[in-house]
């Protein structure tokens, strides 16, 4: 038994011929299709049927209006012509009453090929799917977006590539959300439909990401749309998984030529390069302006190239021109300000970097630092070198949700950071230099100090000194220095600057 021809697959149809609907009912289905160049060619009777007339519309209202009641009188529910816009409105208002759906079409023959192939003959629905999606194969895409984009262009149909999590691309029209989640991801092939909206989807063998499917989705589509469909997607889905393979290939050569590149950069610590500045500048980044730096940093066993291509989706909405690449375990990154931003923006792109973090926390054991704002080729160096010290101490600090800001930290806090590079020694020194005043007894009281697990009575024993004097000098130190002594932390520093700046 034949299905019926539902008018809102027909409507959906890619080639109907240029079919739009004027008057009369808007869910109308037909049983069967008549064809002929007038109204006496078409069978003489016509339940439950669409006629498709090839000849011009009558042109006065009252032909218009015999003709309507005539079809209607035969049992006719649809008729299709050319120029049915035009007819007047008083016909139109006569369809409505009388329940003949009158529907306007440019070109009748393409409309009759249509019902044939929905009403009669669903191979031929399917092979037309199939020649179409490899028409889609002819030209040579740029990327995977171009390739869904001829895909849904010549099905008529939107295209979408998908995980469990959402929307990865798509084209010709955006996947409802609904519509994403009655999606099933279990199985190789899945046929699924809400309300008016209907999705063909295959799974897709990647060997580089797992989890995604291919999906080819439209409104108003009847059965035999969504069976052809899903044959087309699985005729699709090679090419798509090769596309994807392509591009991620491409995209690794990318980053790891940009990676090589700011490790050529930071190593030049602010110096100048005309062959670095050249090769930045022909990436699209920019040493002018201001500049506000961030890393993130693995915790345990990560995928650096799967963490950059997390983050970057988010980095495209935040205020500023951003730039991320792979670094070490972890990737580097920063946002470059033209002018400099009042305090209120960088406030707002250091959280944006925060929501960036906890949305990068979901997925991967990272942790994260952000540099303070500096201008110029030596200040992008120099903030992310700042962000680079934040993200080491930000590994450490689960309380913070390891995410730690340069600015909100004490410079004993960063000298942890600083032990292992140049910046350890001046820093130590500058830290220390207030504790050098009057013969440096401070700075030798501090040190025996810390030598002494801050044990005041065995420090006063080895420097010859009363206890008292000993607890005066050390008091003297926390004031000068505004560092708190009974953290851990802070005394560790202060110990490690000792060693530095008085060796054994």
């Amino acid at each position: 038994m034949n299905e019926w021809l539902q008018l809102g697959a027909l409507l959906a149809h890619a080639e109907n011929g240029g079919l739009r609907r004027v008057a009369g009912p808007a869910d109308a289905a037909w049983e069967a299709v008549a064809v002929g160049s007038g109204e006496a060619e078409v069978a003489e009777s016509g339940a439950d049927r669409l006629a498709i007339l090839t000849a011009g519309p009558p042109t006065s209202t009252w032909q218009q209006d015999a003709l309507l009641r005539r079809l209607r009188d035969r049992g006719y529910t649809g008729l299709a012509l050319a120029g049915a816009d035009s007819f007047d409105a008083g016909a139109f208002r006569l369809a409505d009453r009388i329940g003949l759906c009158l529907l306007d079409v440019e070109r009748p023959i393409q409309l009759a090929k249509a019902c044939w192939m929905l009403i009669e003959a669903r191979d031929a629905l399917t092979l037309s799917q199939v020649r179409k999606v490899a028409q889609s194969f002819e030209y040579a895409a740029d990327d995977l977006a171009d390739l869904l984009g001829h895909i849904a262009a010549n099905l008529g149909v939107g295209a979408a590539l998908i995980d469990s999590s959402g929307v990865l691309q798509e084209a010709g029209a955006h996947l409802d959300e609904r519509l994403h989640a009655a999606i099933g991801f279990d199985s190789w092939l899945d046929r699924t439909s809400i309300g008016d909206a209907a999705a063909a989807s295959v799974r897709v063998d990647s060997p580089g990401r797992s989890g995604l499917r291919l999906v080819l989705f439209g409104w108003g589509l009847g059965e035999a749309q969504v069976q052809s469909l899903s044959v087309a997607a699985e005729v699709a889905m090679p090419a798509v998984a090769a596309r994807i393979l392509i591009d991620e290939v491409a995209a690794v050569n990318d980053v790891a030529v940009s990676s090589g590149l700011l490790r050529d950069f930071v190593d030049l610590h602010g110096t100048a390069d005309a062959d670095v500045e050249r090769r930045m500048i022909e990436r699209g980044w920019r040493t002018a302006g201001h500049h506000l730096g961030f890393r993130m940093v693995a915790r345990g066993r990560l995928d650096s190239f799967s963490l950059l291509r997390t983050v970057s989706a988010g980095l495209s909405a935040i205020d500023g021109e951003a730039h991320a690449t792979t670094a070490g375990r972890g990737l580097s990154g920063w946002l470059t300000f033209p002018e400099s931003p009042d305090p209120d923006r960088v406030e707002r792109a250091v959280a944006a970097l925060r929501e960036l973090h906890l949305g990068a926390l979901r997925d991967f054991a990272v942790a994260t630092g952000v540099g303070s704002l500096h201008g110029g080729s030596e200040g992008l160096a120099t903030t992310l070198d700042e962000a680079g010290d934040a993200a080491r101490i930000a590994a450490s600090r689960s309380a913070t949700g390891w995410f730690v800001r340069v600015d909100s930290l004490g410079l004993e806090q960063l000298l942890l950071a600083w032990t292992g590079n140049d910046t350890f020694v001046p820093a130590a020194e500058s830290l220390l230099a207030p504790l050098r005043e009057g013969g440096g007894e401070l700075l030798t009281t501090l040190s025996a100090y810390l030598d002494h697990e801050s044990g005041i009575a065995a420090t006063a024993t080895a420097l010859g000194l009363h206890r008292n004097t000993v607890m005066v000098r050390i008091r003297r130190v926390q004031e000068l220095l505004g560092i708190d002594m009974t953290d851990p932390e802070a005394r560790l520093a202060l110990h490690l600057a000792c060693r530095a700046v008085q060796p054994r």
